[in-house]
């Protein structure tokens, strides 16, 4: 990955060779998005928009030929969030940022894409129905709707751009600030008063009924990031290892309740500031 980074700020050729190649991949658009934030944090404003405007014809052109406007998404909402965090300097009103990426993503798919909505319904429909099949008679198994799946999308989008951001932060750091990006993340944690209010938000929502569920979501991300970023932060303060943060991870990803933990971590800390008390300890624990 440092020899990526490192090619991709040679120049602008470079850059633009790879972002190119990546923004040609459904796969690999990802990287792309990584790239154009990079150039955007390191060199300014002026040249991360010129590398996105011509990222966007490989990407619309994936658009055109496959209807996928993911690469499109990915690759723009990471820009804007690269623009946000180089003008602001704070990750609180980056990972906001991402809410409305990702909100707008979702209502852009209801508006421009019902008919590929729709295909999705259908596959999912026969999907569950083949499972249904295979299983004792009882409840038929609920396929996601249109606005369901909208959300989804739309939710997948704000967490890969926020990944994609992150990453872009990390080359930064590993070429031209060493151990920076490790300090930053450790220290990212909400306000009390956004944490709360991302709480009641995704409380409404989710009241809606569970076809706006990844709607509801979308306000969790803020909160998750910060407290992964809390729980990298304890690791590194008790002198835990990386096998235990590779544990916590495969716990995270397929286990529902510690998500829900991660979340009121992140609501503990923005209303105590536990590194503030560590700090005032001494390193000594309670």
């Amino acid at each position: 990955m440092r020899g990526l980074a490192e090619f991709v700020m040679r120049g602008r050729p470079q850059a633009l060779l790879v972002g190119i190649i990546g923004a040609s991949s459904l796969m690999f658009a990802w990287v792309s998005a990584a790239v154009v934030a990079l150039v955007t944090l390191r060199k300014g404003t002026a040249e991360g928009v010129s590398l996105l405007a011509w990222l966007v014809l490989p990407a619309g052109f994936l658009l055109a030929l496959f209807g996928d406007p993911g690469p499109l998404g990915l690759i723009l909402g990471t820009g804007v969030l690269a623009l946000l965090l180089r003008s602001m300097v704070a990750w609180q009103p980056v990972l906001l940022g991402a809410i409305a990426v990702g909100a707008v993503s979702g209502l852009l798919m209801l508006w421009l894409g019902e008919s590929q909505l729709q295909m999705m319904v259908k596959m999912f429909e026969e999907f569950f129905a083949s499972l249904q099949g295979d299983m004792p008679e009882g409840q038929p198994l609920p396929a996601p709707g249109v606005v369901t799946l909208a959300g989804m999308l739309g939710l997948m989008n704000a967490v890969t751009c926020v990944l994609s951001l992150l990453l872009a932060r990390y080359w930064q750091a590993l070429l031209y600030n060493p151990g920076g990006f490790r300090e930053e993340f450790h220290a990212l944690r909400l306000s009390p008063q956004v944490a709360l209010l991302l709480v009641v938000a995704m409380l409404a929502v989710g009241w809606f009924g569970f076809e706006y569920r990844p709607w509801a979501v979308l306000f969790a991300v803020p909160l998750s990031v910060a407290g992964i970023g809390f729980i990298h932060a304890r690791a590194a303060h008790r002198g835990m290892g990386v096998g235990w943060l590779t544990m916590f991870y495969l716990f995270w990803l397929v286990l529902d309740p510690v998500k829900l933990v991660v979340i009121a971590v992140a609501v503990a800390d923005s209303l105590m500031d536990f590194r503030r008390r560590w700090h005032s300890q001494g390193g000594h624990e309670d």
